[in-house]
């Protein structure tokens, strides 16, 4: 009996639970009209952004929206949008918590595709 709790006691002090959500739909609330029919536009490069924070008995942290905003944030500072014609497309929000005894961890990371408008229009 005592070689049971042996095992379960590092068994249970080690254990913590992880969710992950990923949120797919594209949240940019800025209107870029994209032709996809004409080859007016290149994709440029995949950039990514992260977040982190956290919890101490639920409490704590910053807010979901504050950490997409951060996420954000270093996106734009990976590109250079300022005076081209490039626009941040197909972005995907990710979260991901874990959990330990009274901690919690949350991550939030921001993906999106740089395009840039060529002013070319082909068709396809």
């Amino acid at each position: 009996m005592k070689k049971i709790y042996l095992f379960l006691l590092p068994a249970l002090l080690f254990t913590g639970c992880g969710f992950h959500n990923g949120l797919t739909h594209n949240a940019n609330v800025n209107n870029t009209n994209v032709i996809l029919s004409e080859r007016n536009f290149r994709v440029v490069s995949n950039v990514q952004g992260t977040s982190e924070t956290f919890y101490i008995f639920g409490f704590g942290g910053m807010s979901q929206s504050a950490m997409i905003a951060e996420a954000k944030a270093q996106i734009l500072q990976q590109t250079d949008m300022i005076g081209k014609s490039r626009a941040l497309v197909n972005e995907i929000v990710e979260e991901h918590r874990s959990i330990l005894f009274i901690v919690g961890k949350k991550k939030i990371t921001v993906t999106a595709q740089l395009i840039e408008f060529t002013g070319v229009s082909t068709k396809r």
